[in-house]
């Protein structure tokens, strides 16, 4: 019998599916045609996906330099006819607003999906940002799955729904979901393949005040035949309990925490529920039939009351006498959990909670302090903690000609060496965005005086890295910039980017260098480095600190990851390094105390490096004072 793979035209049977995957299989079966994206966690395996059965299903896939070109590369499809989806991160969202609010006045021809992955918690991001808000200003539908195997049924039906109301559609999923795995039932594959074809239309694609004010009514009125639609759309579905006095209105994976809490209480029978899978537009009608059903209602979903805000709204157009829950018992940070459902079911039921959680919250307040702190931190051998350790040498000593008590500053940005940030390394005051750290530097250039070095990597300098850099040439701001090129997308899974030389299909092509852009930009000071060359490292940054102007410093060596994993293919050993027990001075500890390198341990009293977690890369050999460090 033939494997299954996520790309098998095999209706009825099941995958286990990563919830990225079950939206990519979602998408395949829609017929997709064009995707692109920026990697961004929690989205990228659904690129990654995609980009692996590429070639075989005819589909274009790319990974775009930001998140704005890959939403106007999906747009474009869609103008030409052709289904297409661009998916992002919910900050990469924020890149890309600026030609969605266009597209929703142009609306949709081909079938065009913009995949949404927020972050509840923020585990792997900058802030909790809610993009329905964002899909609501755009006249934006949304569509928002509860598990996995929706995530797929979902994103199957969008392209249809976005040709059938000629309007973009906004995927909504969470972390829970894009990382959750299930069975997944497969449906059938469209095989349509079509030729896209553009047609010139100026008061369609050209957006001058006239066409703006001529398209922006068209976009209100396929909002408003939406709106009808959702009431009987099969994501929205109401079951309403005889002699129910409570109803809950919960929302995407909020849903699959109901289910669970109430069925734990045993309210099976006693709360009516509408689940919600378009919480824009509201499915109104319904809401309508549970508000009027019941005497409480208690609003379940994560992160802001957007769902909670709508339904009072439409309670009190109504004018439906109903006490209405939300926020003030469901938080409005973090994810949510069966638990924290079943809290706040439990503060309007006499039902009893399935367990004593305050003997749970003991148990985890003796467990708690016997664990290891954990914080995320940069791998053995990664060229980051070189660079960090090298600006930070560089930067103090250009400091001390400015006077007593000033000290450098070191503006970051989203990226692996973002983790720099904590003990010992400590190399990194500032993380907003993506290009953040070069656009901070540039502002504080104009307002403080000490040294100013800026850090990003490879990936964000194509990214968002440019503008600013030109900036700084532009208004002569006088900063070090250093772009840290290890080659690849590191922290979202190793994904190729314009400066690697081939594309997310694998195939080659031309290969950017940043210090080149930095030269065609007007940089004057341009140097490349290997960190891991410390001595020479420290000494070009410090030139590129003192120099009168931007300057640019490419700090260049392999991820230390993707280089261990080139050496286990080629058969080569990594050779650790260890520590002359004769020649090392327990008490100095400055292998510990700078670097913080997780295969330098203390053990026994004695200062050793793990021989298994060791790459060999030798930073800790050049900064030892007794040089007690050496390589087998």
């Amino acid at each position: 019998m033939k494997e299954l793979a996520i790309s098998s035209d095999a209706p009825g049977e099941k995958l286990f599916l990563l919830g990225n995957e079950a939206i990519a299989r979602g998408a395949i079966e829609a017929g997709v045609q064009v995707a692109a994206a920026y990697p961004g966690t929690p989205s990228s395996e659904i690129m990654e996906t995609l980009a692996s059965v590429a070639k075989d299903l005819d589909i274009y896939v790319e990974w775009s330099t930001n998140e704005k070109v890959a939403f106007e590369i999906a747009l474009a499809a869609s103008i030409c006819g052709v289904r297409a989806m661009a998916a992002m991160k919910h900050v990469g969202v924020n890149v890309a607003h600026d030609p969605l609010m266009i597209a929703s006045y142009i609306g949709a021809k081909g079938g065009l999906v913009l995949v949404s992955a927020d972050d509840p918690g923020a585990w792997s991001s900058q802030n909790e940002q809610d993009n329905r808000y964002i899909a609501e200003q755009s006249y934006m539908p949304v569509l928002e799955p509860s598990s996995v195997q929706e995530a797929k049924d979902m994103m199957a039906d969008a392209f249809e729904l976005s040709e059938k109301f000629k309007q973009i559609f906004m995927f909504r999923t969470v972390t829970r979901v894009s990382h959750g795995r299930s069975d997944v039932v497969l449906g059938e594959i469209s095989r349509e393949r079509r030729k896209g074809s553009f047609r010139k239309d100026p008061s369609w694609l050209v957006y001058t005040p006239a066409e703006a004010r001529k398209n922006k009514p068209l976009m209100i009125k396929r909002f408003a035949r939406i709106k009808e639609a959702v009431n009987t759309l099969p994501y929205n579905q109401l079951s309403v309990k005889d002699g129910a006095k409570l109803g809950i209105i919960s929302c995407g994976i909020s849903y699959s925490y109901t289910l669970e809490a109430i069925k734990w209480l045993e309210l099976d029978d006693k709360v009516s529920v509408l689940k919600i899978g378009t919480p824009n537009p509201l499915p109104e009608e319904l809401v309508k039939k549970l508000l009027t059903s019941v005497k409480e209602v208690l609003v379940i979903e994560e992160l802001e009351p957007f769902v909670e805000t709508h339904v009072k709204a439409v309670a009190g157009e109504a004018n439906i006498p109903v006490k209405i829950h939300g926020k003030d018992l469901i938080p409005a940070v973090g994810e949510l959990s069966t638990r924290k459902v079943i809290e706040a079911v439990v503060r309007l039921t006499k039902a009893k909670p399935p367990v004593d959680f305050k003997d749970l919250d003991k148990i985890s307040e003796d467990i708690a302090p016997l664990l290891p702190w954990r914080p995320p931190i940069l791998c053995p051998g990664c060229p980051h903690r070189a660079s960090h350790y090298a600006i930070k040498v560089a930067a103090r000593r250009v400091a001390r000609d400015y006077g007593k008590g000033v000290e450098p500053v070191y503006p970051g940005d989203i990226g692996c060496y973002d983790m720099g940030v904590n003990p010992p390394l400590e190399a990194v005051d500032t993380t907003i965005c993506m290009g953040g750290s070069f656009g901070i530097a540039n502002g504080l250039a104009h307002i403080i005086k000490a040294p100013i070095v800026a850090h990003m990597g490879d990936s964000t300098f194509f990214h968002a890295g440019i503008p600013p850099l030109i900036n700084a040439v532009y208004n002569k701001a006088n900063i070090t910039m250093v772009v840290l090129d290890n080659s690849t997308t590191a922290m979202t899974g190793f994904q190729p980017h314009p400066g690697t030389g081939y594309t997310a299909m694998g195939q080659e092509t031309v290969q950017l260098r940043a210090e080149d852009i930095a030269r065609a930009c007007g940089v004057k000071f341009v140097e490349v480095i290997d960190p891991f060359e410390l001595s020479k490292a420290i000494k070009t940054i410090e030139a590129a600190i003192r120099f009168d102007g931007p300057s640019v410093v490419v700090s260049r060596r392999p991820c230390a990851t993707e280089e261990l994993r080139e050496k286990k293919k080629k058969g080569e050993k990594v050779i650790p390094c260890y520590i002359d027990q004769d020649k090392c001075n327990l008490k100095c500890a400055v292998c510990v105390r700078l670097l913080g390198c997780p295969a330098i341990v203390r053990k026994e009293g004695k200062t050793v490096i793990d021989s298994f977690t060791c790459t060999g890369c030798r930073l800790c050999a050049q900064i030892c004072p007794h040089r007690a460090i050496k390589q087998e």
